[in-house]
């Protein structure tokens, strides 16, 4: 597995952030560009619109900016989504939201994204026998798909691109995060870290882990990190 990665690399690494929050550019951004780490931030586009110049300058340094849909839907059982549940969703309305925010990133950003991440990671719409996967559409209209919440990196040989594990990068303790980051170099495959807000609190990972993970990545010149699309472009070319 160690031979799949291009110049000697053993392994791949992939940040990404969720929902254009502001901490993302005031305190993320700084650190990555520090590092020299291309992340991928999946962004709301009615945010993006009121800090468009700053996002533009982020996506000119090589970040990827991505799809996350109009508005965020996810099951009526988060409260936050109870008016646009994706169980009250149809594989119809769910293609309006992934074909209407790429356009609306295209007007403020004038970038087509190219991978995609399912709002709470969640991948249907309906209910009971009438749920349906949303996957196909991922898969149609975009080089990848990031879930969320995962508990594994991804296998670059057998990976659906359409489906790719992210784990929860939410955290204050490195600790967590350089478990995963040492077995997937041990084994060899690519792992998605997820996150939200970069500071202290809720849905957020802090600075200095962001910075912890700058400083492995500078120790491991083995690992190849960069944004999700480079890396999913990278393995279908290969496949």
């Amino acid at each position: 597995m160690q031979q799949f990665w291009p110049q000697n690399k053993r392994a791949a690494l992939s940040i990404s952030f969720d929902d254009s929050r502001v901490s993302q550019l005031e305190n993320g951004i700084p650190i990555l560009d520090e590092y020299g780490i291309k992340s991928t931030f999946y962004v709301m586009p009615r945010v993006v619109e009121n800090y468009r110049d700053a996002w533009k300058a982020a996506a000119a340094n090589g970040h990827e900016i991505g799809n996350h849909t109009v508005t965020h839907p996810c099951s009526g059982n988060f409260s936050f989504s109870r008016n646009k549940a994706l169980e009250d969703y149809t594989l119809a309305r769910m293609e309006d939201e992934m074909h209407d925010a790429n356009e609306a990133i295209k007007i403020l950003l004038n970038i087509e994204p190219q991978t995609f991440a399912y709002p709470c990671g969640q991948t249907f719409v309906g209910r009971g026998e009438n749920t349906q996967s949303y996957v196909p559409l991922a898969a149609k209209y975009f080089l990848a798909g990031r879930g969320y919440n995962g508990e594994s990196a991804n296998d670059p040989a057998f990976c659906d691109l359409a489906q790719l594990i992210a784990i929860p990068a939410d955290v204050n303790d490195f600790t967590f995060l350089k478990r995963y980051l040492d077995k997937t170099l041990e084994d060899g495959y690519w792992l998605i870290m997820a996150a939200h807000d970069v500071e202290k609190g809720q849905q957020s990972m802090s600075a200095e882990v962001l910075r912890a993970i700058g400083e492995y990545t500078k120790n491991h010149p083995e690992l190849w990190t960069d944004t999700v699309a480079n890396v999913a472009a990278y393995i279908k070319s290969q496949r």
